[in-house]
């Protein structure tokens, strides 16, 4: 049985920054679709978002309206060359309520080799979301011998 819900390796983590087109309606999405929570948010004279903070169950994401070509929205790129991984407690429920708001089912809820039930989603503006609840506290050798049992 797991000890804690964010394993302390994940706990001071990378706070990602994602560029999207609409920010002020991500926003809106990212609160139905995941219960995400507006921390602050700075609007420019346009109305465009400059910058954002949402917390979805303690985990911070910054986000503002895309401004190319340093930072490309992945709708107008075509892809995404990263996965937003959060740990939450339930995500069974949270992949529910995410697929009725919009968001696009890419993997459903599954136990995993290295100890998480995880989803996979893609929402609206092409971000790529990994949500995670952790099961159990494994070592990294115990994960290695997993995915090796499991891949091979």
């Amino acid at each position: 049985m797991a000890t804690t819900n964010v394993p302390e390796t994940y706990r001071n983590a990378v706070i990602a920054h994602v560029m999207v087109d609409g920010a002020a309606t991500a926003i809106d999405f990212y609160a139905k679709a995941f219960g995400a929570e507006e921390l602050f948010r700075i609007d420019g004279p346009d109305g465009r978002v400059l910058h954002a903070e949402v917390s979805v169950q303690g985990a911070t994401i910054m986000l503002g309206d895309a401004e190319g070509p340093v930072f490309s929205a992945p709708t107008a790129i075509g892809g995404t060359t990263v996965g937003l991984h959060v740990f939450v407690d339930d995500v069974d429920a949270l992949t529910d309520r995410a697929v009725a708001a919009g968001a696009e089912l890419l993997q459903p809820p599954a136990d995993q080799f290295h100890g998480d039930r995880t989803s996979i989603l893609r929402d609206p503006y092409g971000h790529v979301w990994v949500f995670l609840t952790h099961l159990e506290d494994l070592t990294s050798h115990e994960i290695a011998r997993r995915a090796q049992e499991l891949f091979n």
